[in-house]
């Protein structure tokens, strides 16, 4: 019976203990297959089967009515596609420059792609990292963005950059509104680690650490979730999103994605 469900929702499945809701148990999303074809996660029909068996648990907390927005909420959206260099100050003054020249061209919602303050590997992670609830000097991504949004009055969802926190790094997306204020932020719940001998080989989760929360936010131009990269390949999270009436941004990696539901 299990040749018979996608493949990919045989991961999902995988990863939902009995009795468990599928609100509950997108918290445990956080592992990913080592190998797509030999994952470390065993499909448990009976458990996928419990956890469907009460659809109404998909939607606690119960949806709640979206957030007015103007004009009908028909507004202008800038995706910006960033060249990524070593040199942080660079990558940093080279999206600032994006980010106003979108607003300036009339864009209510800018949004970054994921880790565009420094190169993408397992040895830049930590050397660009950022800790984001110290701010200020801590993290002059997210400074930035702050001081970006308020001065153009915009909301900017700002793709990810890696996130310091203790002795831990996340990959961290931030949502900040008209005011400059950081209204959500996003940690990257499915860790894309890939090994196909003789190909390619690459493992997030050799330096990053998953996140466990889905991520819904207001804001000026309507109610957001957020998903990096990975996590899009992971529709149930998609979907409860869109249940609860979301504009559904993923940030990928070198370029942005836009899901509107």
């Amino acid at each position: 019976m299990t040749s018979l469900l996608p493949y990919s929702l045989r991961f999902v499945a995988s990863a939902f203990p009995a009795k468990t809701s599928i609100a509950s148990a997108l918290g445990r999303l956080s592992a990913t297959p080592k190998r797509f074809l030999g994952n470390r996660l065993k499909f448990s029909y009976r458990n996928y089967i419990t956890a469907m068996t009460k659809p109404e648990d998909a939607r606690v907390p119960p949806a709640v009515t979206p957030p007015s927005v103007p004009n009908g909420g028909k507004f202008k959206i800038a995706l910006c596609q960033l060249s990524v260099t070593e040199n942080k100050e660079r990558n940093i003054a080279h999206a600032r420059a994006a980010i106003e020249s979108a607003a300036d061209n009339g864009a209510q919602l800018v949004v970054l792609p994921e880790i565009w303050n420094g190169p993408y590997s397992n040895a830049s992670f930590p050397v660009y990292a950022e800790d984001i609830d110290a701010g200020g000097s801590a993290s002059p991504s997210t400074s930035m963005l702050s001081e970006v949004a308020r001065s153009k009055g915009i909301t900017i969802v700002g793709g990810s950059i890696s996130e310091r926190s203790g002795d831990r790094l996340y990959n961290t997306c931030c949502i900040f509104g008209k005011d400059g204020e950081l209204k959500a932020k996003h940690r990257k719940i499915h860790l894309f680690d890939i090994d196909i001998p003789g190909k390619i080989s690459f493992m997030e989760s050799k330096t990053l650490t998953a996140g466990n929360t889905p991520t819904i936010v207001d804001t000026d131009v309507g109610r957001i979730g957020i998903g990096i990269c990975y996590d899009i390949r992971f529709q149930e999270l998609a979907m409860l999103y869109a249940a609860r009436g979301q504009l559904i941004i993923s940030c990928l990696l070198l370029h942005v994605h836009l899901l509107v539901t």
